[in-house]
């Protein structure tokens, strides 16, 4: 039987995850995920693709507050819900979509942090982000992850990749939201719909694999694994894929433990 192994929230885009038992399902995916994102001053998200620094900033949520930390820093608490009337447009690549900034208090700590002109902003509850209609429905949303409200992956994929490695790597340097086990390597790939908890979801396409992978995610340190070996067997049309994108259909809550009932095309 396969089942859900691991759940992962980040609340900050590029910033460090949370592992919870159990995770809320929304219009946008789980609940909190990718809410926030830091902006440059120009308005463009940023990622731990030029700023792997963002890797240290821990995340917590607690008595209605997202709290960040991150060694040299004092802590930085945002009330989840705070009202504000600073509505802006920001870029997530081709996407121009709605943010709220998060005031001077935030954008003062990344700017610290990552010594550069930024700030934090948070996605509207009511925002809208289409999922690229290519590969979703009209009415598909997202909140300020790359492209799609989850990305799966499966520990048996994760083994076989730590099997060719010198050094394994851990989970966390793939940034899943739902990590799986039961079922043997890659058979996420051939996987076209499934069922977790009730919730159904649909696989849109592999998760292409960038520079991130490379970055430890507890000290933002870069090395040129795990994309090099994942190169070697992993590449399609020049692009290294492991992982693959979800759109849900409906809402609930998933828990570890929960059983995985995927389709393949081939069945009914």
């Amino acid at each position: 039987m396969i089942t859900v192994r691991s759940l992962h929230i980040y609340p900050v885009k590029s910033c460090r995850g949370i592992d919870v038992d159990s995770a809320e399902v929304t219009a946008t995916g789980f609940k909190h995920d990718r809410r926030w994102m830091v902006v440059g001053a120009d308005g463009t998200f940023l990622s731990q693709r030029t700023q792997p620094e963002l890797a240290r900033v821990t995340t917590r949520i607690a008595g209605g507050r997202l709290i960040l930390g991150v060694a040299g820093h004092r802590p930085l608490e945002i009330a989840i819900d705070r009202s504000s009337d600073d509505h802006r447009l920001v870029k997530v690549w081709s996407d121009t979509c709605e943010a709220i900034g998060e005031g001077r208090e935030s954008a003062e700590w990344f700017s610290s942090l990552l010594g550069l002109s930024c700030e934090l902003v948070r996605h509207p509850e009511a925002g809208i982000r289409q999922v690229d209609r290519t590969c979703a429905d009209p009415g598909d949303r997202v909140a300020f992850a790359d492209g799609f409200p989850f990305l799966l992956i499966s520990q048996a994929s994760i083994d076989e990749l730590n099997r060719r490695l010198a050094e394994p790597v851990p989970a966390d340097r793939f940034r899943a939201n739902i990590v799986v086990h039961g079922c043997r390597t890659h058979a996420e790939d051939e996987w076209s719909t499934l069922t977790i908890g009730g919730i159904g979801f649909r696989v849109a396409k592999p998760c292409s694999r960038c520079v991130v992978v490379t970055t430890d995610q507890n000290d933002g340190t870069r090395s040129a694994e795990p994309l090099r070996t994942l190169a070697t067997y992993r590449t399609v049309n020049h692009k290294v894929l492991f992982g693959q994108n979800l759109v849900h259909r409906g809402t609930g809550v998933v828990r570890i433990g929960d059983e995985v009932r995927p389709k393949t095309p081939q069945q009914p």
